[in-house]
C-alpha cells in the first residue's frame, strides 16, 4: 500500500506533541494512531510481544502507516502475570484487563525516556463487553500508573477528558464517538484515508483461543513454573499427561517434528521410531520408566503402522550415550484420550 494514499500534507511547521501508542496491528489501533497523525500529532508507536501474541502485524501496520516504531518483547513480565492476574481471566485465559495495564504502563516508561506527551490505545467503547467497558478502562488507566495520560481516540468523545486533550495537545473535537462491535465506521474511515490492507478482527492473542486455554491451564496446574519454552511447546504437537505425571508432546508432522527441536533442553528424553520416519516425541527429563513406556507406546500409536496392532521399535534417548530400542504394542485409543491435554 502507498502510504500517503489519501493522506493530509505533512505541515509546514511540525506539531512539537509527541504520542506514544501501542499498535496491534488491528485496523482500530491503525485508525487512532493516523486520526493523531492527521493532527499533525507526532506519532510513535510501541509494538509488544510475548509467546501469546506476536509483532509482525504491529511492525506492518507501523510501515504502512509510515510512523516510527519499536519492539518491546515483555515475555517474563507478561508470563507472571498471566499466573495470577490481580482483576482474574475473562472467558478463556486472558486476563486483558492486567495485560492492559502493563503494556500502558511499560508504555508509560518508554514515553518518559522518548519524552513523549502522552499514551493512545485503538481501544472501542464496548468493542469487548469485558474489558472494553467503562469501568475496565478506568481500571486499566489506574492500574498502569498514568491516570489522564492515556487517550483512546475512536471514544474519546464518550470518556472522560484527558489531559492532552484538556491542555489543548489534542483537539477533542476531532476525535470520534465510535462505540460497539460494529465495524462498519472503522471501515469507512479506512476506506477513505486509503487504508485498504489490514487483518480481519481478533485472533490476535492466544489466551483468548478456548483449545489453546485448556492446555495453557492445566500446565500451570501441574507445573506453576512454566516457563517460555513450556508455553511455546503447547502450540505444537499433540500433549498428553502420562499416568506418573510427566508431560508428553508429540509431533504432529515433519515441521512440527522440527519446530519440538528447537524447544528441546539439556535433560528432556526424545522419542522416535527407529526404522522408519515417524513422529517426534519429548518426554519431560524426570520421567519415570512407567511414563517413558507409555511415551513409547504413545509414539508408536502415531507411526504409519501404529494401527496394525505390530509391535513397533522406538529409539529413546536420554542423552548422547544414553539411548535405548524398544519394542512396544501402540497405545490403545482408549487409553490416548485418557491422557490427552485440549
Amino acid at each position: 500500500m502507498n502510504k500517503d494514499i489519501s493522506r493530509n500534507p505533512e505541515p509546514e511547521t511540525r506539531n512539537p506533541v509527541h504520542a506514544l501508542g501501542l499498535l496491534s496491528g488491528g485496523l482500530d489501533s491503525m485508525l487512532a494512531a493516523e486520526l493523531l497523525r492527521r493532527q499533525g500529532i507526532q506519532v510513535t508507536a510501541i509494538i509488544f510481544q510475548t509467546p501469546f501474541f506476536g509483532s509482525a502485524k504491529g511492525v506492518t501496520a507501523a510501515n504502512q502507516l509510515g510512523i516510527a516504531h519499536r519492539v518491546e518483547d515483555i515475555t517474563v513480565d507478561h508470563l507472571v502475570m498471566v499466573k495470577a492476574p490481580h482483576y482474574g481471566y475473562g472467558k478463556n485465559m486472558n486476563p486483558c484487563i492486567d495485560c492492559h495495564a502493563m503494556m500502558f504502563q511499560k508504555a508509560g516508561e518508554l514515553m518518559e525516556e522518548l519524552g513523549a506527551h502522552f499514551l493512545f490505545s485503538g481501544e472501542v467503547l464496548g468493542q469487548r463487553p469485558m474489558s472494553q467497558n467503562i469501568k475496565a478502562l478506568k481500571l486499566v488507566e489506574e492500574a498502569s500508573g498514568y491516570q489522564g495520560l492515556i487517550l483512546r481516540p475512536l471514544s474519546a468523545k464518550l470518556l472522560l477528558e484527558t489531559d492532552p486533550e484538556r491542555d489543548g495537545m489534542v483537539d477533542r473535537k476531532q476525535m470520534m464517538d465510535i462505540q460497539g462491535r460494529s465495524r462498519k465506521r472503522q471501515m469507512q474511515m479506512a476506506q477513505d484515508w486509503g487504508l485498504s490492507e489490514y487483518p480481519a478482527p481478533g485472533g490476535g492473542c492466544l489466551l483468548t483461543d478456548p483449545g489453546f486455554s485448556v492446555r495453557l491451564d492445566e500446565l500451570f496446574d501441574a507445573n506453576p513454573s512454566a516457563d517460555p519454552i513450556d508455553v511455546e511447546k503447547l502450540k505444537l504437537g499433540r500433549h498428553f499427561r502420562l499416568p506418573g505425571g510427566s508431560k508428553a508432546v508429540v509431533g504432529r508432522h515433519h515441521k512440527d517434528n522440527e519446530d519440538l527441536k528447537l524447544l528441546i533442553r539439556e535433560g528432556d528424553i526424545q522419542l522416535k521410531q527407529s526404522d522408519a520416519p515417524g513422529p517426534l516425541t519429548i518426554l519431560d527429563p524426570d520421567a519415570s520408566e512407567q511414563d517413558i513406556l507409555a511415551a513409547a507406546a504413545l509414539t508408536a500409536r502415531y507411526t504409519k503402522t501404529g494401527t496394525s496392532g505390530d509391535k513397533v521399535p522406538i529409539l529413546v534417548i536420554k542423552s548422547e550415550v544414553d539411548e535405548d530400542v524398544l519394542e512396544v504394542q501402540p497405545m490403545s485409543l482408549m487409553d490416548v484420550e485418557e491422557y490427552r491435554v485440549g
